[in-house]
């Protein structure tokens, strides 16, 4: 297949690629995090082109994340392929601060990718990032990294993270079987996870992902002659990363997994991030790239660096418009709940659709919030609102979402006299304060009936907009900084791990579930 692939392949939030082939057919698993449903698989027939192919994780039985803090829910998928399966290994994080990390690993199979996807086997949960390898012998192996709860492990691998664990599984008793193998205690850049293993050519070869999410992301290899170790560190360590270049227009580099193509050829996903002109901030996330491989007569893997599209300046005008006519589009996903009929209906009010308010934008249990991801530093977005305010505490809008402590939102509520009002509300990242701030205080007085609301970004400056049917657009509010909604913000970037949305919401705080509808919504990447 001799291509002239250009990066990133997936843009937007698309992080911690796993990637898999079948016949012609080329699939990438990213992670999700609190995004629902859960799992994004992305198809491509050419490795240039790709579109959404499923969310597996789509019923209570196999995902509920009620409850989950931000950056928890589901990280790195590893899909694979074998005995006429698909084979999704996930694990559902259900806390972050502190030492303790809650993580619990499952499977789930599939005869197609799109389904039917089995319940859940309940794999462990003594680390993150598992993997499953089918060997040559028939046996399967489950791999993740070990987390070391009392940071105990020593400095030289960044005390939580405890090395690559090793494990048998067995299919027909769904569990895991035999002792656990401590194969790989990683390289001086730390944090070592992330793990696959591969077999070439006889031996072993274990990739992983270290130095954080961060800056200092890498991809690293091991080999060993046996699968249980010893492993021995690739001549170079780091076969993908930009750690060492600060004017590499993609960094972050890390996080990925190895596949060939129909001529054999090797590639390899990573995850990547394009900060804006002069900063450290990336609103557009983690995003996925593939760069091409080739073994060497030493017998290890070396990767060619990734080439780049210039995409920041969105040369390509990407426009979506998307009428809510009893379906809702791929491009969109909520928050947590599994339970999607009590935040939304496009049956309700036919022709639109209908956002039933639940508690706040703050809320890690049950919120309306649908949203798709933003793809380019240059974009708009519209949606047309009907929805009456009974108070200041019901309310809806227009919201440009990173979490619970990141976002600008353009909201109709009430004022205590019962009049309608257009306002804004921020969250600049202030964590754990997250205190709003309010740029127009209690907002203007709007008239009655269905209102357009818009917002235009131009990579670190949001701008929002509103107009009555048949007027002209008006600017409400001032320029307000896009940036924050980045892993870079906020928390930071080891700490955040999504990357920004933009999308439409309704609260009732009272808890009323007083509904909100929208008829349309727009997204359009524009030149820069």
């Amino acid at each position: 297949m001799n291509l002239q692939i250009q990066n990133p392949i997936l843009p937007g939030f698309h992080p911690d690629p796993s990637i898999c082939r079948v016949g012609d057919d080329f699939y990438i698993a990213t992670s999700t995090f609190e995004w629902y449903p859960g799992v994004e698989i992305n198809h491509s027939k050419d490795l240039k082109t790709w579109q959404l192919a499923a969310r597996p994780l789509d019923r209570k039985a196999l995902l509920d994340m009620r409850g989950n803090p931000d950056g928890c829910g589901v990280w790195a998928p590893a899909l694979s392929y074998a005995e006429g399966l698909f084979w999704l290994i996930y694990t559902d994080v259900k806390r972050y601060d502190g030492n303790y990390k809650d993580t619990h690993n499952y499977l789930t199979t599939a005869p197609s990718i799109e389904g039917p996807w089995s319940d859940p086997v309940y794999l462990n949960s003594s680390g993150f990032d598992p993997s499953l390898f089918h060997d040559a012998d028939g046996r399967k192996w489950l791999v993740n990294m070990g987390w070391d709860y009392r940071g105990a492990h020593g400095p030289r691998h960044g005390g939580f993270f405890a090395g690559i664990l090793l494990q048998e599984f067995d299919h027909v008793k769904g569990q895991l079987v035999g002792p656990v193998h401590r194969i790989f205690e990683g390289s001086n850049l730390k944090f070592t996870e992330a793990p696959h293993l591969l077999s070439h050519d006889g031996r072993y070869h274990l990739c992983t992902a270290e130095g954080g999410t961060g800056y200092d992301h890498a991809v690293t290899y091991a080999r060993a002659d046996r699968i249980e170790g010893p492993y021995e560190l690739h001549p170079h360590a780091h076969v993908l990363t930009a750690k060492d270049n600060a004017a590499a227009p993609l960094q972050r580099i890390g996080h990925g997994q190895l596949t060939k193509d129909q001529d054999g050829q090797v590639w390899h996903t990573f995850l990547c991030s394009r900060p804006l002109p002069g900063s450290r901030r990336s609103p557009l996330g983690r995003e996925t790239g593939i760069a091409r491989c080739f073994w060497q007569d030493d017998g290890w893997l070396y990767c060619e660096p990734p080439e780049f599209d210039d995409r920041t300046d969105d040369n390509v005008e990407d426009q979506h418009e998307y009428f809510f006519d009893g379906h809702l589009p791929g491009d969109f996903q909520w928050l947590r709940t599994p339970e999607a009929d009590r935040i939304y209906s496009l049956s309700q009010r036919p022709g639109h659709l209908r956002l039933i308010g639940r508690e706040s934008v703050g809320s890690w249990f049950e919120q309306a919030l649908i949203a798709r991801r933003q793809t380019g530093w240059h974009y708009t977005a519209e949606t047309e609102i009907d929805f009456q305010p009974r108070d200041e505490q019901s309310m809806a809008g227009l919201i440009a979402y990173y979490n619970r402590f990141q976002f600008h939102y353009l909201y109709l509520a009430a004022d205590d006299g019962g009049q309608r009002r257009l306002s804004i509300q921020s969250c600049n990242g202030d964590w754990p304060e997250a205190k709003l701030t309010f740029p127009i205080d209690m907002g203007l007085l709007v008239p009655d009936g269905p209102l357009e609301l818009g917002v235009d970004v131009d990579q670190s400056d949001l701008q929002f907009r509103w107009r009555a049917q048949g007027e002209d657009w008006v600017e409400v509010g001032p320029r307000l900084d896009a940036s924050l909604l980045s892993d870079e913000a906020g928390r930071g970037e080891h700490a955040n791990f999504t990357g920004a949305f933009i999308g439409m919401a309704a609260q009732d705080i009272s808890g009323r579930a007083h509904p909100a509808d929208f008829r349309r919504f727009s997204y359009c990447n524009r030149k820069g």
